[in-house]
């Protein structure tokens, strides 16, 4: 019988224990996606280049053998405050550490040393890839009129595919989204400046690889991290504000803004340390527009380029 792509759908858990698949259900792990890819097998491919007194293609061997997935998710709470959403499991898994205030909100914020991994059951129509010990990194995207989301890119350990339908699933910890624009968007500043913004992406940039050694452990380990990001503003005279000043100078500026305005569904994202790159002039709708490219510095404390906020 054909395989129908529209009937995908994840479940995704922590691992107490790197590599250790906790069997997530979808009663307590499924989360809903806005996109859901996988390359089901990466690796690096071997030939046989053997010496023959003849033309033709060599046997191939697969080494490094991994799972990649791309996880799109809409960027909304859990809709109650102090309870994390259902893609919390995806972005602890992305170098971040979380910090839980009850009834009150859930707080991530990036980490050097330990982190954490989760095992991410993929189902495509009754064929399920069990992916353990994934790591990845992840984006934020936002666009006036559209609803804004986060995608994650995982890479996990490879395991033979099995066949297995999702069943039934539970929806939860997932507050419906609220479009990117006017009255949902609030408190955006650049720079200590309040600009009209169009657009705004983000992107952890965190390096990523699978290492594998004789007398090792298979791993996906996360080893640096370069956040960053660009944003789109309606350019104001420059006794308003000058921004060309903000990107020759050497001091960093504040970059925040508060997405929805209902308890356990308020995200709020800040990178204060903001260094603006080079400035470009754009257009929208025939006016002006500024392209900020920013990245994310971190103070000398170390793992406080950007936090994300649910409240």
């Amino acid at each position: 019988m054909a395989k129908v792509t529209r009937n995908r759908g994840v479940l995704v858990e922590i691992e107490s224990t790197y590599g250790t698949d906790p069997t997530p259900t979808g009663a307590a792990n499924y989360i809903r996606c806005r996109t859901l890819e996988i390359e089901p097998l990466q690796a690096d491919t071997v030939e046989r280049e053997t010496i023959r007194p003849y033309f033709g293609n060599y046997d191939i061997l697969l080494a490094n053998q991994r799972v990649q997935l791309t996880i799109e998710v809409e960027l909304a709470g859990s809709g109650t405050a102090g309870t994390a959403p259902a893609w919390d499991p995806l972005i602890r898994s992305c170098g971040n550490s979380v910090t839980t205030v009850a009834d009150t909100s859930v707080t991530y914020a990036p980490e050097s040393t330990t982190h954490e991994s989760c095992t991410v059951h993929y189902f495509d129509d009754g064929i399920r890839h069990v992916v353990v010990g994934a790591r990845g990194s992840w984006s934020l995207t936002g666009e006036v009129g559209q609803i804004p989301v986060l995608t994650f890119t995982m890479t996990g350990l490879y395991a033979t595919p099995t066949d297995n339908a999702i069943g039934s699933v539970t929806e939860q910890n997932q507050a419906s989204p609220v479009l990117f624009k006017n009255g949902n968007t609030t408190s955006f500043e650049v720079f200590g400046f309040s600009a009209a913004l169009q657009s705004y992406s983000f992107d952890c940039n965190n390096e990523t690889i699978y290492r594998e050694l004789v007398g090792g452990t298979k791993e996906v380990l996360i080893t640096d991290r370069k956040p960053g990001g660009t944003m789109s503003v309606e350019a104001v005279a420059l006794s308003d504000h000058n921004f060309f000043t903000d990107a020759t100078g050497s001091s960093t500026g504040t970059n925040t803004f508060q997405h929805g305005q209902t308890a356990g569904n308020i995200c709020t994202f800040s990178a204060p340390q903001t260094d603006i790159g080079t400035i470009g002039y754009e257009d929208s709708d025939g006016i002006r527009m500024l392209s900020l490219p920013y990245v994310a510095i971190p103070t000398a404390s170390g793992n406080d380029e950007y936090s994300l906020a649910i409240t």
